[in-house]
């Protein structure tokens, strides 16, 4: 897993909580950088695991709300980072539909060795979309989490629910994107 998203995470913990609060689950966790993570570097997606799991057992809230807390902010990051992937589009489904093919090409030149998931998606209907999510690592909840933080930065009301496939474990779910319509049931 790319260093950025460790660092993001670390900023993430400092900014909501505490830099004290960052320091512990640091020293908690048993790193192979003790923390100094840069943002070109490759580190096992296990650290990240591991530091949500104290950040967890720190501020009492469960660890798939961290991972979609983190992705909804990891996204806002990434739009202010990124501008040019994001300025002609203009919707989530717009965003969505191009991960794989544009999106993930432009992050395969920034970081090479990235390793990343794959997105499949359908449109059953113009205002639904499927998005299948399949990944070696398991980071549904962080998928889920940078999904709302695209419908965020479009502004747009859109019901997501999740389906996991196969098994439990994250790596494989099935996301269904629903606009929503003033007078639609929320």
């Amino acid at each position: 897993m790319k260093g950025i998203v460790f660092r993001e995470f670390i900023e993430m913990v400092e900014e909501h909580f505490s830099p004290e609060t960052a320091d512990k689950i640091i020293s908690s966790s048993n790193l192979s950088t003790a923390g100094a993570y840069t943002t070109v570097g490759t580190y096992d997606h296990r650290e990240i695991i591991e530091l949500v799991g104290h950040l967890s057992k720190t501020t009492g809230l469960q660890p798939p709300e961290l991972l979609r807390a983190f992705g909804a902010r990891l996204f806002k990051r990434f739009s202010e980072l990124y501008p040019s992937h994001f300025a002609a589009l203009h919707s989530t489904f717009d965003f969505l539909r191009i991960l794989d093919s544009k999106i993930h090409i432009e992050v395969k030149k920034l970081y090479p060795d990235a390793e990343l998931p794959s997105f499949q998606h359908d449109f059953p209907e113009p205002d639904r979309m499927i998005l299948v999510y399949n990944s070696r690592r398991p980071f549904a909840d962080l998928a889920e989490g940078l999904i709302g933080g695209c419908i965020d930065h479009f502004r747009e009301t859109i019901a997501l629910a999740r389906e996991d496939l196969l098994c439990a474990d994250g790596t494989r779910v099935r996301f269904t994107l629903t606009r929503q319509f003033h007078g639609q049931p929320h």
